[in-house]
């Protein structure tokens, strides 16, 4: 990933929090974020690999729930306040900078692969899909948050199911639009995909 790519997350490290999806400030919010992952992590004590993790607000909550989960993300500054945040919550999880569709992680190491609004900034989603899947241990899963916003960025559903498949494996999509979720109502596509 670019230079620019990352200052342009650094810049945006102060501030990500603000949007209730990011932060997970409100416990009306956090709880709807609760309600929907938790469930998809299939033991206790899971290894969690968030990528893409930014402030950490995921890798927090599934953390507090029992699980060994390490984030990475490209900004400095994100890894920072996810640390941060980590110690302010009391919980071990890890946080390394890195790039998210090259992350510094074994094969075959993690039961959940989680990455929220990560897969369509990347320059080749195929690629970092493979190596993702390639984390995950037998019976592993993994768990995508994406989604096709309003301004035309993003990936449809449909788009990444396709990259998703072309790895051989099948991917279950869940539309995601309960303002619970936002913490407002959205008008755009979003989506969970489970594989």
């Amino acid at each position: 990933m670019s230079n620019e790519v990352r200052e342009f997350w650094d810049g945006h490290a102060a501030t990500f929090d603000e949007e209730p999806d990011h932060g997970l400030r409100d416990p009306a919010v956090r709880d709807a974020w609760a309600r929907l992952l938790l469930p998809l992590v299939p033991v206790t004590g899971a290894r969690v690999v968030d990528l893409g993790c930014g402030t950490g607000s995921l890798s927090v909550l599934l953390a507090q729930a029992g699980h060994r989960v390490s984030g990475v993300d490209l900004s400095g500054r994100m890894v920072a306040a996810a640390r941060a945040k980590a110690e302010a919550a009391g919980v071990g999880a890890e946080f390394t900078e890195g790039d998210a569709s090259t992350p510094p992680y074994e094969p075959g190491t993690a039961d959940v692969v989680l990455a929220r609004h990560v897969l369509w900034a990347l320059p080749d989603p195929a690629s970092a899909i493979a190596r993702w899947a390639g984390l995950l241990r037998p019976g592993g899963r993994m768990v995508l948050v994406e989604g096709r916003w309003s301004t035309g960025a993003g990936l449809t559903a449909e788009e990444c199911r396709a990259l998703v498949r072309g790895t051989g494996r099948h991917a279950g999509v869940t539309r995601l639009d309960d303002a619970a979720l936002w913490g407002r109502e959205i008008d755009d596509e979003r989506y969970l995909l489970v594989s």
